[in-house]
């Protein structure tokens, strides 16, 4: 790899795992300077197929999005959740498709929010399956 100071060539000094990928510390040769490098490998693109035919890419951050609000002022903590959205991604990416549809994605979530909280379960469900009155919701809370 080439210095960012002087272009010349470097050397790896120390190399780590961490969460963003594989951490190299480096040395140039010539100016000595130090700096750090992260290499971690890009997956291929999921697109997601909408109820209405529509196809947009996959946003881990809307996912996180819809399920932080059903976790909203729940007693249920920032690392179990974290995990699942992980989990959740995980299997959509083991799916091995370029393109999944918002169903299959739907029910990942509805899963492991299940596990997790009933009353988060419920606030996702509802918008989820488009409940249309109270009869909806006792009906799915019956089947809790």
């Amino acid at each position: 790899m080439k210095c960012p100071f002087c272009s010349e060539d470097t050397k790896v000094t120390d190399k780590r795992d961490s969460p963003e990928g594989v951490r190299r510390r480096r040395e140039c040769l010539k100016c000595e300077k130090r700096f750090t490098t992260y290499e971690k490998v890009s997956r291929a693109e999921i697109f997601v197929i909408k109820k209405d035919g529509r196809c947009e890419k996959f946003s881990r951050e809307k996912l996180e999005g819809g399920i932080d609000r059903a976790f909203e002022k729940r007693p249920v903590p920032k690392e179990k959740i974290n995990k699942m959205i992980n989990e959740i991604e995980e299997k959509i990416v083991n799916l091995g498709k370029k393109e999944v549809q918002s169903k299959k994605i739907g029910e990942l979530v509805v899963r492991g929010i299940k596990k997790l909280d009933h009353v988060a379960y419920i606030r996702f469900a509802s918008v989820y399956r488009d409940f249309q009155d109270i009869k909806d919701f006792k009906e799915e809370i019956r089947g809790l």
